[in-house]
């Protein structure tokens, strides 16, 4: 018979504080990677830009993140995740604040592809450090908590850039919420380290860490060995099918109740407030659904794909957003697709630690963000062009509202059931 779990209170908590260091660095992520989307307007009047213009660098970040995914990976079994993540941010900071020299549109293309390249270790790096931290049977929760980060982030940039830009200019907006990441990297740098080399975690804790797992070697898995397997490419499925739809809600949202509703920076930071407000709790409970699924006794297989399926039905309100005439009823639509993407997120990332050994993990996250990014590059050039040409975003909420449900009947054909899988 197994013996009964200590009392949580004799375990210890450390790894929360792991998870709160992962969250601030999804949150002054996301405020970075908002800042361009938010004064779109503005500038695009200011500099004269064309919708293929914003295009170009929008698709410039997604060729810089989609080379870094693949790169971070084996990056960060190289140097380990506390070197990693230090390296991303100083160099995603840097990059953030060069966007207040650009004057042109080559200019910020090169500066957003400099950010690109930087935020594209945040991902496969918290999710590396989650693995680490965090036992099988809590990875979706702690997912889920740092996850939300991505919305506080893009809940703040919204009240802070129009502050800023009205006291100071928009090139203070892109210099101070830079230098936020440089706050937050003394703190991962004084308090992170592994579990094993941690002084702050106790024997008990430890032991908790490693309850559930399965014991694999420890060998690097480069994620070309990982294509002979059947599950990495239907992960890869959902993420070429979902990325673009989330990076287009980041990079066009804000231009979408510009156009849409007449709105300026000063109004629609509102409506994006209780969108990315709706999001962080749908990152909460999304990934708290499936872990409370798991304490009912239910099947791993049975409750990740439930709570998968509930979220892909909740996006699909998104296709009317273009039809209706109250702004807070196409909030409202996008508030449910942003929470139900946020729970799709942090159900699926632990789903690649329940398949494969920790040493594939951010190899599979990574090289499935890489493709994301690649079909987002293909996806933001019909964006462009549409707008440019049409002038209306129906047929790109058509794609949008539908990509869920078509990315979780993918998956649910190629793995039938959700199982760890031996690497060899």
């Amino acid at each position: 018979m197994s013996q009964p779990d200590p009392p949580k209170s004799s375990i210890g908590k450390f790894r929360w504080v792991v998870c709160a260091l992962l969250f601030f660095a999804c949150t002054v992520n996301y405020m970075d990677r908002q800042v361009l989307g938010l004064l779109k307007p503005q500038l695009s009047e200011m500099f004269k830009w064309t919708e293929t213009d914003y295009g170009r660098m929008a698709i410039a970040f997604q060729a810089a993140y989609a080379i870094g995914q693949t790169l971070f990976g084996p990056f960060i079994n190289w140097i380990g995740t506390k070197s990693a993540y230090a390296c991303s941010v100083v160099f995603w900071s840097l990059a953030a604040m060069s966007h207040s020299l650009c004057r042109t549109v080559t200019g910020f293309s090169l500066a957003r592809f400099a950010l690109g390249l930087g935020e594209s270790g945040n991902f496969p790096t918290a999710i590396r450090a989650v693995t680490e931290w965090f036992p099988p049977k809590e990875r979706s929760v702690a997912t889920g908590i740092f996850n939300t980060g991505t919305n506080i982030g893009a809940i703040f940039a919204p009240l802070l850039v129009p502050l800023i830009v009205l006291n100071l200019n928009w090139q203070a907006a892109f210099i101070l919420l830079g230098l936020t990441d440089l706050v937050w990297l003394g703190f991962w740098l004084s308090l992170f380290n592994s579990p094993e080399k941690s002084r702050r975690v106790r024997p008990a804790e430890l032991a908790h860490i490693r309850s559930g797992v399965v014991a694999t070697a420890e060998q690097k898995i480069p994620w070309v060995k990982l294509l002979r397997y059947r599950e990495a490419w239907a992960y890869y499925g959902t993420c070429v099918l979902i990325g673009p739809v989330w990076w287009f809600y980041g990079f066009w949202l804000p231009d979408f109740f510009s156009k849409q509703f007449h709105l300026s920076l000063k109004q629609f930071g509102l409506p994006l407030v209780a969108v990315y407000t709706v999001a962080a709790l749908g990152s909460i409970g999304g990934g708290g659904l499936s872990a409370w699924f798991l304490k009912r006794g239910w099947s791993v297989n049975r409750a990740r794909k439930t709570a998968t399926l509930i979220c892909a039905s909740c996006t699909l309100p998104v296709i009317f957003t273009p039809r209706v005439d109250s702004v807070w009823l196409a909030t409202a639509f996008f508030a449910l697709a942003a929470a139900a993407h946020q729970g799709w997120s942090a159900t699926m990332y632990p789903v690649v630690a329940d398949i494969f050994p920790k040493p594939a993990v951010a190899s599979v996250v990574g090289f499935g963000g890489t493709l994301a990014s690649v079909m987002s590059m293909g996806f933001f050039w019909l964006v462009s062009n549409i707008l440019q040409g049409e002038g209306t975003y129906r047929n790109i909420m058509l794609i949008c509202g539908s990509a869920y449900v078509v990315a979780w009947l993918i998956f649910h054909a190629v793995v039938p059931r959700i199982k760890p899988i031996q690497i060899k």
